[in-house]
C-alpha cells in the first residue's frame, strides 16, 4: 500500500491517499482549498493511473472537508464519515464565517462508519474507532497488515486534537486516546490531520498530555 500526504489549505491540513498495486484508492479529509490544490490532488491520481473508490472524513471540521465538493463532483463520489458529521457539516459554513474563507458546501453522505465497522481496500482491512472528544463525530482508522493508522485530528506528534470547538471535550479525547490509540501496538505509525507523522510508542513516552 502506498500512503501519499499533501498538505493543503491555509490551516495546513494533512489530506492522505491510500492506494494499491490495482490502482483502487481512497481520499480522506480532503483539503484542497483552491484550484491549484485541486490540480496537485488530480494530477497525483492521474498520473499515477489512480481509481478513486471512497471519499471519507475522519471528521466534518471545515479544514478536513474543503475539497469535499471538488472531490466528489470529479469521482463521482459521497463522503462516507460518521452519522453525527452529518450535523457538524451542517454547522461548517457558519465556521467558514467565522475564519473568514470560503466553503463549498459538501454532498451530504449516503453511507454512514461507525465502531467496529470494516472497510476494505483490496485485501487490506480497516478497523474503525469510534474516537470523540476533539469533534463529535470523529473516527479512526487502523490497518494492522501495514500498522499504521489514520488519526485525524485525534493524536498529533507531542500533542492532541484541540478540545475547544463545538462539541469538544477535553477528558473524552484523552479516554478515547487512551482505550482506542494506546492499546495498539507500539510500533503502530499514526499519520495525523496536521503535522508529522508519529508512533504508539512514541507518543505513549513523550506526548506531554499523558505525563
Amino acid at each position: 500500500m502506498k500512503i501519499k500526504c499533501f498538505v493543503f489549505s491555509p490551516f495546513y491540513e494533512n489530506t492522505y491517499v491510500l492506494s494499491i498495486d490495482d490502482g483502487s484508492c481512497w481520499i480522506i479529509d480532503p483539503g484542497c482549498y483552491d484550484e491549484a490544490e485541486e490540480n496537485e490532488l488530480v494530477d497525483y491520481i492521474t498520473s499515477n493511473n489512480l481509481t478513486p473508490t471512497k471519499l471519507i472524513n475522519t471528521h466534518c471540521h471545515l479544514d478536513h472537508v474543503f475539497g469535499n465538493a471538488f472531490v466528489c463532483e470529479t469521482y463521482n463520489l459521497k463522503p462516507v464519515m460518521h452519522k453525527m458529521g452529518v450535523t457538524v457539516l451542517e454547522f461548517s459554513q457558519m465556521s467558514a464565517a467565522g475564519y473568514g474563507v470560503k466553503l463549498r458546501p459538501s454532498p451530504m453522505p449516503i453511507n454512514f462508519i461507525d465502531e467496529g465497522d470494516v472497510l476494505k481496500l483490496g485485501a487490506f482491512d480497516f478497523q474503525i474507532y469510534f474516537t470523540p472528544g476533539h469533534a463529535p463525530d470523529h473516527v479512526i482508522l487502523y490497518n494492522k497488515e501495514e500498522g499504521f493508522t489514520i488519526s485525524g485530528d485525534v493524536l498529533f506528534e507531542n500533542s492532541i486534537g484541540r478540545t475547544d470547538l463545538p462539541g469538544g471535550e477535553h477528558e473524552t479525547l484523552l479516554k478515547a486516546i487512551k482505550e482506542k490509540m494506546f492499546v495498539l501496538p507500539d510500533e503502530t505509525k499514526v499519520y495525523s490531520g496536521h503535522g508529522n507523522p508519529t508512533t504508539i510508542g512514541h507518543e505513549k513516552a513523550n506526548n506531554p498530555f499523558f505525563k
